[in-house]
């Protein structure tokens, strides 16, 4: 026989990663309950790193390969939730400026926080890090979580949606979290989307981006360092060099499938000089300490953000290449609005009012689409080996060094 129990909630949030969990912190610090879901144990997983390379002795050379670029604006949201405090400030990087080579520029676009009067174009954080401080304020927030459940059934109307959970530990119980509002941040393969059969526009970009950690010989003086190039064969290559605190420099090398094979055949010495001469040996020796991970790319954007009482954010709505940066904080972005949309509403409103469910989706759509334009555009520009297209990308970046323009790229840069 089976034992059912029933947990109501204002808000229901499948999916813990760092926007599910983020999402959990701010909608109960604006007066809702909040219950959280997901298959794994995101504090178990967050604490199941791999090692170092055997080069990295050191236990200060233990660093996270997977880092994201955090901005100024989400940096302020992570704090006001109590977040950000609990980060070692020590094993922060900054980005005070930025450097970007075309594939055939002598001089490379330069953009400063200092353009626009600001200390930071953003920050860089490691992964796992930003994930055991989110969960330690969900534990300390007291919201209910069911972590190691799995979903078997999800009904939704209008007013309501239903999850019916097992736990693993114990098959013979199941609940049913019965909430007016249920959001999607399971990610860019989500299984609520897929109950919900919302559509998706995908786009594969045939390739992997690569990442992994290095100490430099010169200092990286808190710039961040990008190069636009093709291989031998014409194919797209976009390297990014970020800072870490000290002289370290986390890296993101987007490639072919074909050539990440190859460069993953390579032994952690080989790895290195493909890595510093990608880079022009602009600082110096490098010595790998974390070995690099891969990851596939690619474009998806669903049809739609919201149905029923359903909302979509982070992966589950939008996944963009990461040339910019700025798929965490395009997830942050998605609940930071609908945070502000919900806690403006009249009290005679519910939370899947579907006038704010619009409002949100109108909101949403305009910021994420000017950040998908962006970053799949510079894949095209990139990719193509007309001449007249590479003089004129090339010229264009000669061009925006221009003060007036570089003002305004910054500002774009830091808003989000």
């Amino acid at each position: 026989m089976t034992n059912t129990s029933v947990v109501r909630t204002d808000i229901t949030i499948m999916g813990a990663g760092l926007v599910g969990l983020a999402a959990a912190v701010g909608l109960q610090q604006a007066g809702f309950s909040v219950v959280l879901i997901d298959s794994k144990n995101p504090d178990q997983e967050s604490k199941n790193k791999e090692p170092p390379t055997k080069s990295a002795a050191k236990n200060d050379d233990i660093w996270d390969k997977r880092i994201y670029a955090i901005s100024p604006k989400n940096a302020e949201w992570l704090k006001s939730l109590a977040v950000w405090q609990l980060l070692n400030p020590m094993r922060i990087g900054q980005m005070q400026a930025m450097e970007i080579w075309g594939d055939a520029t002598a001089q490379p676009l330069q953009l400063s926080a200092e353009d626009v009067n600001a200390d930071y174009l953003g920050f860089i954080v490691e992964a796992n890090a930003l994930m055991q401080a989110l969960m330690q304020r969900v534990e300390a927030s007291g919201i209910r979580t069911f972590f190691e459940h799995s979903c078997n059934t999800l009904y939704t109307d209008p007013n309501k949606a239903t999850l019916q959970l097992a736990n693993r530990q114990t098959p013979d119980t199941q609940k049913l979290i019965e909430s007016s509002l249920l959001l999607a941040a399971d990610g860019s393969h989500s299984w609520v989307r897929q109950q919900m059969n919302i559509p998706v526009h995908q786009k594969s970009y045939d390739q992997i981006a690569l990442v992994a950690n290095f100490e430099v010989e010169t200092s990286h003086a808190n710039i961040a360092r990008q190069w636009f190039a093709q291989d031998a064969k014409g194919r797209n290559s976009i390297l990014a060099w970020l800072p870490l605190p000290g002289n370290r420099i986390s890296i993101v090398w987007s490639v072919s499938t074909q050539y990440a094979e190859v460069l993953l055949a390579l032994t952690d010495a080989e790895f290195t000089q493909q890595v510093t001469v990608a880079g022009d040996s602009i600082l110096g020796e490098l010595r790998l300490i974390s070995s690099p991970a891969a990851f596939p790319l690619a474009l998806q954007k669903a049809d739609t953000l919201t149905q029923d009482c359903v909302v979509l954010v982070g992966d589950a709505a939008h996944q963009i290449h990461p040339m910019a940066g700025q798929g965490v904080n395009l997830g942050f972005r998605d609940v930071v609005d609908l945070i502000e949309i919900l806690a403006e509403k009249n009290q005679y409103q519910s939370v899947n009012d579907s006038s704010l469910f619009k409002r949100y989706s109108r909101v949403r759509k305009a910021d994420t689409l000017n950040m998908l334009m962006l970053t799949d555009g510079l894949c095209r520009l990139f990719e193509s080996q007309h001449y007249t297209i590479k003089k004129l990308r090339n010229w264009g970046l000669s061009a925006a060094n221009q003060q007036s323009i570089k003002k305004i790229l910054v500002a774009n840069a830091i808003a989000l």
